[in-house]
């Protein structure tokens, strides 16, 4: 885990479970002109510190995404204590949830300054091949395609077995989850790093989201700006992360003595054209069937709550139509902010200490729910049932659920 709230399991977990709010006055770039200037980002980040010397000069290929998966990577791998020489690596997957890396401004801005047509701002597209484009730093490209967040960890770690990246957006880190969990069903692989990792702090990503999302501009209170399902709330904030998880098959898993923290029951995805909540109480309950269980074995839910008006209601009409009101629902966003891609992972990862823990973590910065949901507050209580959904969702209608089981 790499978030807003800490890095490592135990302090972010901690952090959790305290309500640690993570979100702050951006101080990264100067934001002023920008209508949102809050956001949720990691202090104090060193990419070197997770990478042996002999590999660090692989920094120079990647943008910040990539170093936050390899640094994910590192410490799940560290904490599940694995002994990786006695991995089979052609069964060793890396799959990785991804999305658009923006690019940092200087290395294009700087070339384009070469091509202006002096007093015209414009730039002279002949001189752009002839000048600029000799400028730009040879391999660039190569630090911002998505698939080289799993591409990388994999370089790294030597992981010779299945490889893949999933590119839909919120959605993705949990979409990779799915597929890792059914390329073990059919037997290709033993052993696999699932994550997620994004950072949507840098100019030219926080303008083109200011144009185009529902952002919260709560700037004057930052650390109350994300609202899941209040009735006050208003859009989300940005942040940036990365979480990864070791999803192993069982046997392979008790052999080597692991720690398990807990049993995936259950997956399944969908498409919620009209954002109703019609298909997602559907594929909520294919999941759950999956997993053999039904509404009153679930302790809570780990939901998505983007904090935006519209996509708040429309999940939560769909948790509604499955639980009644039933159900508690754990909103981690309002302590992190929205990781994108890595918020699937981080909040599953969640839910699994929840499990091992039996401990039910609580929502912040939703004082007036008002979708007709029992949202978690105050401190984590105590569990009283074996099982939690992990709902992801994109705003467009991509859907899924993760069914987790607690260690009997």
């Amino acid at each position: 885990m790499l978030s807003p709230l800490g890095t490592r399991r135990a302090p972010v977990w901690e952090a959790i479970l305290a309500g640690t709010p993570g979100v702050k006055a951006i101080t990264a770039f100067d934001a002023s002109s920008l209508p949102v200037r809050v956001a949720g980002t990691i202090a104090d980040f060193d990419a070197k510190a997770y990478l042996e010397k002999k590999d660090r000069k692989q920094l120079r290929m990647m943008a910040r995404p990539i170093q936050l998966a390899v640094a994910g990577a590192w410490l799940a791998l560290e904490d599940c204590k694995v002994d990786k020489t006695t991995l089979d690596k052609t069964r060793f997957g890396v799959l990785y949830g991804s999305c658009m890396i923006p690019s940092e401004l200087p290395e294009l801005a700087e070339p384009g300054k070469l091509c202006v047509i002096p007093g015209e701002r414009v730039v002279n597209t002949k001189k752009w091949g002839i000048e600029g484009i000799p400028a730009i730093q040879p391999l660039w490209m190569l630090k911002y395609l998505p698939n080289m967040l799993a591409c990388q960890v994999s370089i790294l770690h030597d992981a010779q077995g299945p490889n893949n990246t999933i590119t839909e957006n919120d959605v993705a880190g949990i979409m990779a989850f799915g597929e890792s969990l059914r390329i073990l069903e059919r037997d290709r692989a033993d052993f696999f790093l699932v994550g997620g990792a994004e950072s949507k702090i840098n100019p030219l990503s926080l303008s083109r989201q200011c144009l185009f999302e529902t952002l919260s501009k709560r700037n004057d209170d930052p650390e109350g700006a994300h609202r899941p399902f209040d009735r006050d709330r208003e859009g989300t904030v940005l942040s940036e992360g990365s979480a990864v998880v070791v999803l192993e098959e069982y046997e392979h898993a008790k052999r080597r003595g692991a720690e398990i923290l807990a049993e995936v029951g259950g997956f399944s995805a969908g498409f919620d054209r009209a954002r109703d909540g019609k298909c997602l109480a559907r594929v909520i309950r294919q999941a759950m069937a999956a997993a053999g269980v039904g509404p009153g074995e679930i302790d809570h839910i780990s939901s998505h709550a983007q904090g935006a008006p519209i996509t708040d209601a429309w999940e939560a009409a769909a948790y509604r139509e499955v639980f009644g009101h039933n159900v508690p629902v754990h909103a981690l966003k309002g302590q992190t902010g929205n990781m994108g891609c890595a918020s699937g992972i981080l909040e599953l990862a969640t839910a699994a200490l929840a499990l091992s823990t039996g401990i039910r973590p609580a929502t912040i910065n939703c004082p007036n729910p008002d979708c007709g949901l029992v949202v978690t507050s105050g401190h984590g209580t105590k569990m009283e049932k074996p099982c939690v959904v992990k709902v992801s969702l994109s705003q467009l209608g991509q859907v899924c659920v993760v069914v987790l089981k607690a260690i009997q």
